[in-house]
Formats: C-alpha cells, structure tokens, sequence
C-alpha cells in the first residue's frame, strides 16, 4: 500500500535535507535588491533578483552588524548566509549574516580581517587613546594638498584660532603607494613638537578610502605620540584609521573643530577663571587672617614674656605682702621693745644713781654688797651719778634697818 506524508511532514523532511546540505550552510550569492522593507523589529526582508530568478531572503536584528550601509532597491550586493525552509509557508530562503556590495565583498573580506587582527593586538584598545588638548596651537594636517577637504580643516581653524600654526604635509590619499606617503607624513609631522595631528580626506568609494586601510598607516598612528584625529569621508564611511585613532571625526570639517577651539572662547574661559581665581584668593586670604589672628591669640596665651609679666606681677604682690608683715612684725617688736624698755629701767644702775643710790667696790674691783668684804681702814670707789669718790673705811656698823625701809 503506498504510504501517504501530510504537508507538515514533507515540509520537516525537506527542511531536514537543507540542514545537511553543507553547501547551503554557508553561501554567498549575489544579485539586485528589490522589496526592501525595514519591519519595526528590526528585521530586514527583501528580494535578491537577477534576470531570470528571485530568492526571498530576510536579515534578522541580530545580525544587523553584518551590514554596514544602507540597503536599497536597485543594489547590487553579495549577500553570505545560509539558505534554508520555512516549515509554515513551505518555502525556502536565504537567511542573511553578512551583505556588502557587489565588486567590493574581498575589500569588504580584507578589511574585517585586518581589523580583527589589528584588535587582537591591542591597537583598538582605549588604554592607549590619548586625550585631545584643550587648546591647541600647532596643528597638523596629513592630506592631499588640494581639494575642498584640506580648505575646510584650513579656514575652519584660522576661522576659530587666527593664531594658531598649521604644518601641512603633502600626501596622495588614494591609489599606488597612497598608504606609504600617509605613514611617513604621520612620522614626520610627530617630530614637529605638535599638540594635535588630523589625518584624513574628503568621501569617495571604499576603493577611494582603502589607503586608510592599510595596516601601515595603523602601525603609523598607533606609534604616533602625538594625539591623532583621524577624519576620512563622511560620516557613514568607516576605515581602520578610525579604530587606530584617538579620536574620530565623522568629516575633515568636523575633525577641525574637534581639534581646535574657538579663541574668543578660550578668552571668555580665562576671564572667568580669572575671576574665580581672584575671588578664592581674596577668600583664602581673608581665611588665612583670620586663622593666623585666632593663632595670635591663641599664641598669646602661652607668650613667655605674657607669663613672665604675670610672674612679675604675682612677685610684686607678694613682695608689698611681705614687706606689710615685716612692718607689721617691726611695729610689734618696737611695741614690745618700748615695754621692755620701761621695765628694765626699774633695773638700770644709772636710774638708781639718779634716785641717790651709790655703787661700791673695793679696791680689787669687785662690788661692795655687805660690811664683810671690807676692812677698816681700806679704800673703796664710790660711784654716783656725776661720778667717782675714792673714800677710806673708817668705820663700819652693821644695821638692819635704814632710813627709807
């Protein structure tokens, strides 16, 4: 009995067969785009055409990145993918990776080769971007020495700096030995002491541009010391010198003004930092003062000729403390001194002389106190108020009884 498939199943197997097939796995074809439409998932579906055929083909979001211009009715391009069959509809396919256009897909090849290889090597990484000056005043310029690209990045920085110094170097942009002449001019104006370099040129095709593609001018940048702005077609129009750069300008114009700004700016921005300036050194004036008057007063505290003035001071205090007591103590003394003065002269020889009391002594000078120590007949001294009477005992009588008991 003959076995009979239903659609889904034919469809599944054929499907099958497409995913075995290696060829159909990865495949370049080329032809014209017609049915170009952009889905707002960002999928792109279109037509590839020739005189005789069509294949559908769709590029999925994901893979946008494998296109890198803008794709139109009427191209002509290469389109590598794998082909493939839509199960519903029962339909094959072409899925998209990649699209360059047609005549340019080995350029295309040979530069995403070199710019993998040159990221492998470290020469995209931004570690070694170096900064744009904020003002420049030499400039450099690697170009073709006519053309409207090399009068642009001119007037434009004569325009926004009267001052500022050009050095020029002459080099063929496209065609035999275009990517040499760029490289030495990059090395000679690098020895120029310059503050930025422009290396660039007007639009053209990729086989216009491919002189900056080159792996020479990237090893020419990338050795370059000095900060390099790399401005070649416009802005849709991508090349290794870009990567390689410091910094990239959509056009030579723009890289102009990237790279020199405008004097009366510069001049308005050093107005006001000169005020800002002049007003934080008023301010950290004033501040200063004012800490260094704390320090004096606090210096002030601890002065030694402060301390010793102090010292002076409590001196003399207690100095007139003291001499007050010594006056004090003087005025006592004297006072006791005056009454130990009135009781001694109750004991004063010469108070009782003057009262006619006498003193006696014999003639070996020892004082006559009783009848007994003298003799009659021997002489004594009799000493009274006015003076001396030498008398001779010539009688002596003991009494005890005188006239002023």
């Amino acid at each position: 009995m003959e076995r009979i498939y239903s659609v889904k199943q034919i469809n599944t197997y054929i499907k099958m067969m497409f995913s075995q097939d290696f060829m159909l796995n990865k495949i370049s074809i080329k032809g014209e785009v017609s049915n170009c439409k952009y889905h707002t998932s960002g999928h792109i579906y279109f037509t590839l055409k020739e005189e005789s055929a069509v294949i559908s083909c769709v590029m999925f979001a994901g893979n946008r990145n494998g296109l890198l211009f803008p794709l139109k009715n009427g191209q002509q391009i290469v389109v590598t993918g794998n082909v493939d069959v839509y199960e519903r509809d029962g339909k094959y396919q072409l899925y998209a990776k990649k699209i360059v256009l047609d005549g340019i897909g080995a350029l295309y090849e040979r530069f995403e080769s070199l710019k993998e290889a040159l990221n492998e090597m470290g020469m995209f990484a931004p570690e070694y971007k170096k900064p744009i000056p904020f003002f420049v005043r030499k400039l450099g310029i690697v170009t073709a020495p006519t053309g409207a690209a090399v009068r642009d990045m001119i007037q434009i920085a004569k325009r926004r700096n009267p001052y500022i110094q050009i050095y020029l170097y002459p080099a063929k942009v496209q065609g035999e030995n275009a990517a040499e002449e760029i490289a030495e001019g990059i090395a000679v104006l690098d020895r120029c002491g310059l503050d930025v370099m422009i290396i660039g040129r007007g639009g053209g095709s990729i086989e216009d541009l491919w002189a900056f593609n080159e792996e020479i001018v990237a090893e020419a940048i990338f050795r370059c010391k000095t900060p390099v702005i790399s401005a070649v077609g416009h802005e849709i129009d991508t090349t290794i010198s870009d990567y390689v750069a410091d910094l990239r300008a959509p056009t030579p114009s723009a890289a102009a003004e990237l790279a020199v700004r405008e004097w009366e700016s510069v001049e308005r921005a050093l107005a006001e930092y000169r005020t800002q300036l002049t007003k934080r050194m008023r301010e950290k004036i004033e501040f200063c003062k004012m800490r260094l008057r704390q320090q004096t007063i606090q210096i002030s505290a601890y002065n030694p000729a402060r301390s010793i003035q102090e010292e002076k001071k409590w001196i003399s205090e207690r100095e007139e403390k003291l001499q007050m007591a010594m006056k004090n103590v003087l005025s006592k003394k004297r006072h006791q001194l005056s009454i130990y003065s009135e009781k001694m002269k109750g004991f004063s020889p010469l108070d009782k002389l003057r009262q006619g009391y006498a003193f006696v002594e014999n003639e070996q000078g020892n004082p006559v106190t009783q009848i007994g120590q003298v003799k009659t007949g021997e002489k004594m001294k009799i000493y009274i108020l006015d003076g001396c009477i030498e008398a001779k005992v010539i009688k002596k009588e003991k009494k005890n009884r005188f006239p002023w008991n």
